[in-house]
């Protein structure tokens, strides 16, 4: 029998007569289309799941197709004002240099102590402590830590604070600390500062 008689046989099969669990037993014809229709199944569900594959490989090229346009554009605007970027650092280290020479080149610690001591006594405080600390070396200048422990009220320790910070010489204040000298009575307050002052390093420049 041909396939194509085999075909039209199916015709004559009826479909509700078929034992599922005896799928040996039925008729070639039935058993090639219900092959047929698995292969295709089968096909299918697989060239579907190759397109979905695809697709998101597509997607994933888009999008880094736009970030390295993104970032062409980026480096080419940057290539063109490299020139520019160049002179500007110049300019910008040459700057920093002279604001860094116009430091003093020693700390004049006599002077300095005497106009925090004259401050000091100008506001109303009581000095319990000046302490030089070690210096601290940076690349381009050297910083010298001072302590200082006061007591005065709230007011004075403000006018105080606010001398130091505008005296002509570069003084920056760190590390506050306030409290009551007595609990419970804050007239008097005891404060203790870190103040910084700073002068080039000469030979920190010249490495």
């Amino acid at each position: 029998m041909s396939l194509v008689d085999s075909f039209k046989s199916l015709g004559k099969v009826d479909f509700a007569e078929l034992d599922v669990n005896n799928i040996g037993a039925w008729p070639a014809a039935v058993r090639a289309l219900v092959c047929l229709v698995v292969l295709v199944l089968v096909l299918l569900l697989g060239y579907f799941m190759h397109l979905t594959d695809l697709q998101n490989m597509l997607e994933s090229s888009k999008a880094e197709e736009i970030t390295l346009k993104e970032q062409f554009t980026s480096k080419v605007r940057q290539a063109a004002n490299l020139e520019e970027y160049k002179e500007q650092m110049k300019l910008m280290e040459a700057s920093f240099e002279a604001l860094l020479r116009q430091l003093p080149s020693d700390t004049e610690v006599p002077g300095l102590l005497e106009d925090i001591t004259s401050a000091g006594l100008s506001a109303g405080l009581e000095f319990e402590e000046i302490t030089l600390l070690t210096e601290v070396t940076q690349p381009f200048y050297i910083e010298l830590p001072i302590q200082i422990k006061v007591v005065a009220s709230y007011h004075d320790l403000a006018t105080f604070v606010s001398a130091i910070a505008g005296m002509p010489r570069i003084v920056t204040l760190h590390d506050f600390s306030i409290k009551p000298v007595t609990a419970g009575n804050s007239s008097k307050l005891a404060m203790s500062i870190l103040v910084k002052t700073y002068r080039y390093n000469v030979q920190g420049a010249k490495q």
